[in-house]
């Protein structure tokens, strides 16, 4: 596999991941909350830097400058999911309750406040509507984006495989 088609492998898992979850909310009428709001932020984020190294089929520095941002995107990524899985094993009393929504705090706070607050999370978040296998989206968005991530890594530090003679 070279980096291209790997890089190109990356951003169709994004993709997919995406589409997946604008079908949960527009079809099965799973209202993202905040936090599955910033862990879609951070999938096409990652999905970007998988798209621009296929764009670029980098050599040498390129190739490292694009694994930088596939980790920094997937670290990101699955720093928001594993809060978001935290938030919701704890107990019912523990959680914070309902904050405002996100459409309403970016009218009235900085982006840095509303950061602050999304990820303090809330009472909406810790609420389970869908599983598979026993996990939560967040917990299948922390194992994609770590995978993706590691995939990522892989794809575009490892040393190109001469062409055969």
């Amino acid at each position: 596999m070279t980096a291209r088609s790997g890089n190109i492998l990356g951003f169709l898992a994004c993709a997919a991941l995406l589409g997946y979850a604008y079908y949960a909310q527009y079809v099965m009428h799973l209202e993202p909350c905040p936090l599955c709001i910033f862990q879609r932020i951070g999938v096409f984020a990652l999905g970007v830097a998988f798209l621009l190294g296929a764009i670029a089929n980098a050599k040498s520095k390129g190739r490292y400058v694009i694994a930088c941002l596939v980790g920094l995107a997937a670290l990101v990524t699955v720093g928001i999911a594993g809060k978001h899985v935290y938030i919701q094993s704890l107990p019912a009393g523990s959680v914070p309750s309902c904050g405002a929504s996100l459409d309403f705090m970016m009218k009235i706070f900085s982006v840095s406040e509303v950061i602050k607050k999304v990820l303090s999370g809330s009472g909406e978040c810790a609420q389970i509507t869908w599983r598979l296998l026993g996990l939560s989206m967040p917990g299948w968005v922390l194992i994609a984006a770590a995978f993706l991530g590691a995939f990522g890594l892989w794809v575009n530090l490892r040393r190109p495989v001469p062409a055969p003679r």
